[in-house]
């Protein structure tokens, strides 16, 4: 009999309830703790609903509803029993025992409900499927099928039912689009797809579910849903593959077994879905790439969250005011995020008014819109408008606790904007500077109070990626890193401890990898070739794309940078300075500006995708190796996790290093591991 020894139980507890005249069975999933530890589904779990399901059909009440602690419906299955399932068959067993629990849900005479009254995730959101009937509450924080997102496919049901309650389109989002792009349903939202048949408030949420379902089984309350489309059915999976293509170009297994069983979904049998599901589950349980994925998975929920050294939070400083130098588009992306979290006065400055006007403009515009989407209520966004301001007087940092600088990437332009400041500013302010690649040192050298001075580079576009390097130079001290690390959690980003090195974790490591692009484009290899050649990895974007949204100059400036630390490891790509020198853009409508092709053809010694490839891992390989040895980051599990949050490193690679390591590449290039053996995954 399956079962892991570290699972935490969610129990199903039993109550009759009497709504009115009509008599009904209310099972709800609890683990015993609060919502912070989210309740699950693990073999044990599983058992204890299959007997509350016995135990409330023996009641035989009208109807049987199933709903969930404080906050949390349930958030699927418990994926830390994943490592003890050891063979296939273990994993096969998994999955019929959820489908066969889970059915007797669906297979009821007996009229049964979800009532949804807090998050749902995964198998959470498969046994609502089940039921007959499902009733949301608007408070619910998540709701979705993340499994492809961690190598993974929904296997008790919701590839089978869900296309067949809201059709297609609906479903391949919830289950393709949403996971890849990390982002799940609002209640509103799911409401609006026919997830749900009722939505309800959050404060009398149970109450309101209970009548409506006393009012459903008497017949006083109808049920209307939407017939589903299956004319479509076909046109829609071929252009979601297409997009799959497109972006990931088949590297991800999980997404290629979605996409097999919402086919499935449109004329087989629910029997013959659900064994199709439970089998291709057991595929994917049994794969690199989940165990890969639930790596990933582990280091974004839990090391992102408990940043190794970072010095004691008690130590952190009061920001009650905070300035940003500078009113450019970044800067202006960085006022809006500290105003909408810290919610206290940003100031804004610049060399001229007309451009702290439109920095402001700017922050306030981009309030507007918030409102206009729902995100932000009236109220909330007058008085973050108040507490945005500007001027071109730097005097008004006098009384700002916290000063990021966002100007350009130049030491001696960085350096005269700290002296300046240092006069103006409070000994006690935290000085905080958004440099890529700069050494914050020597940034610092030259000041009174060096010790104050921390990095806190954010990644583009500041409201998405997820990522804060802080960068702690050789003179910054516990009490200004603290409060970094204390505003980091404040803006709702996942902060690494980063040591003060040339580019730090993330630009380093793309610009290794760009340098060997770019290598080989400058020995002969055709652009597009050379562009394509990390194809097999799934990347976000290609190498030439990137180059574009981060900007070639930038590209070009972050290489020199790097070029001048590590002469024989970086190389100021001839291709790249043609480039930046014609002014043309690499891209043109998601193409290759063919101009641009042939600025850079030419060359003596051309290389095949594969030889581009291998020399791009094995460079990434050997300056992983470096940076560690150099102490950049505590740990190689930290450089995985700044790839994932800054650079879209994908789930399914589970992180560089482990990837690097399944691949062989790492014991080839370094002579060792960057992890210990079965860390991550074992030896692909």
């Amino acid at each position: 009999m399956i079962g892991h020894p570290k699972e935490v139980v969610t129990h199903a507890l039993v109550r009759s309830v009497h709504i009115g005249g009509t008599k009904g069975a209310l099972i709800t999933l609890d683990n015993g703790f609060d919502h912070t530890k989210p309740t699950s589904f693990g073999p044990a779990g599983l058992r204890e609903l299959d007997a509350a399901i016995t135990e409330a059909t023996a009641q035989e009440p009208a109807f049987i509803a199933i709903t969930g602690k404080p906050f949390i419906f349930c958030v699927g299955a418990d994926i830390t029993g994943i490592p003890y399932l050891t063979t296939r068959e273990q994993a096969v067993e998994l999955g019929e025992l959820g489908h066969r629990v889970f059915a007797r849900l669906r297979d009821s005479t007996i009229p049964t409900f979800a009532f949804i009254n807090g998050a749902a995730l995964g198998g959470g959101l498969e046994v609502a499927l089940h039921c007959h009937f499902r009733t949301l509450s608007g408070g619910a924080a998540a709701l979705g099928l993340p499994e492809v997102a961690i190598g993974l496919v929904p296997g008790w049901g919701g590839t089978q039912l869900l296309p067949n309650l809201i059709g297609i389109p609906g479903a391949a989002q919830v289950i393709l689009q949403n996971p890849l792009t990390q982002k799940t349903l609002r209640p509103k939202q799911a409401f609006e797809l026919g997830i749900a048949d009722a939505l309800f408030e959050p404060a009398d949420f149970l109450e309101r579910s209970l009548e409506w379902a006393a009012g459903v089984v008497s017949g006083n309350i109808g049920i209307s849903r939407a017939e589903v489309d299956r004319e479509m059915w076909d046109g829609v999976l071929f252009f979601a593959k297409q997009q799959l293509d497109e972006r990931l170009h088949g590297a991800v297994p999980s997404a290629n077994k979605a996409l097999e069983l919402l086919a499935l979904a449109k004329d087989a049998s629910f029997a013959d879905g659900t064994a199709a599901e439970t089998q291709g589950l057991a595929d994917l349980l049994m794969g690199d790439e989940s165990r890969a994925s639930l790596y990933a998975f582990d280091l974004v929920q839990r090391r992102a969250k408990r940043p190794v050294g970072v010095p004691d939070k008690a130590l952190a400083r009061p920001v009650t005011k905070v300035g940003v130098v500078g009113a450019g588009l970044m800067a202006s992306q960085l006022a809006l995020l500290f105003v909408r979290r810290l919610q206290v006065p940003v100031v804004l400055t610049d060399l001229d008014q007309s451009r702290v006007d439109k920095g402001v403009a700017y922050v306030r515009g981009e309030i507007d819109k918030l409102v206009s989407k729902g995100r932000l209520d009236a109220g909330n966004a007058a008085k973050l408008r108040g507490l945005i301001s500007g001027s071109v007087d730097k005097s008004v940092f006098s009384n700002a606790d916290f000063v990021i600088e966002a100007v350009f990437e130049d030491l001696e332009v960085k350096k005269q904007v700290w002296s300046e400041l240092e006069k103006i500013v409070e000994p006690s302010a935290i000085l905080a500077t958004n440099t890529s690649s700069l050494s914050v040192t020597a940034m610092a050298a030259d000041l009174e109070h060096p010790s104050r001075v921390v990095g806190f580079h954010f990644f583009n576009p500041v409201a998405v990626l997820p990522l804060l390097e802080v960068v702690r130079g050789s003179q910054t001290d516990d009490v200004a890193l603290a409060t970094a690390f204390a505003v980091a959690k404040e803006l709702r980003k996942s902060a690494v401890l980063v040591k003060d090195a040339p580019a730090f974790v993330v630009n380093r490591l793309l610009t290794r990898f760009s340098t060997e692009i770019f290598r080989a484009i400058d020995a002969g290899t055709d652009m597009a070739t050379a562009d394509s050649a990390l194809d097999d990895l799934g990347l976000p974007m290609r190498p030439m794309a990137l180059t574009q949204l981060v900007g070639p100059a930038i590209g070009l400036h972050v290489g020199e940078t790097l070029h001048r630390a590590f002469p024989s490891r970086f190389l100021v790509a001839t291709s790249l300075q043609a480039i930046v020198d014609s002014g043309q853009p690499i891209m043109v409508d998601d193409e290759l500006n063919p101009d641009v092709v042939k600025l850079v053809a030419g060359g003596p010694a051309p290389l095949a995708a594969d030889d581009v490839r291998r020399r791009a891992l094995e460079a990434v390989a050997e300056e992983i190796r470096i940076m560690l040895d150099e102490g950049v980051v505590a740990e190689a599990q930290d450089i995985d996790l700044c790839l994932i949050l800054g650079a879209g490193w994908p789930f399914h690679l589970g992180g560089i290093t482990p990837y690097l390591d399944r691949s062989g590449i790492s014991e080839r290039v370094t002579g060792k591991r960057f992890l210990p053996a079965g860390l991550a995954n074992a030896p692909a």
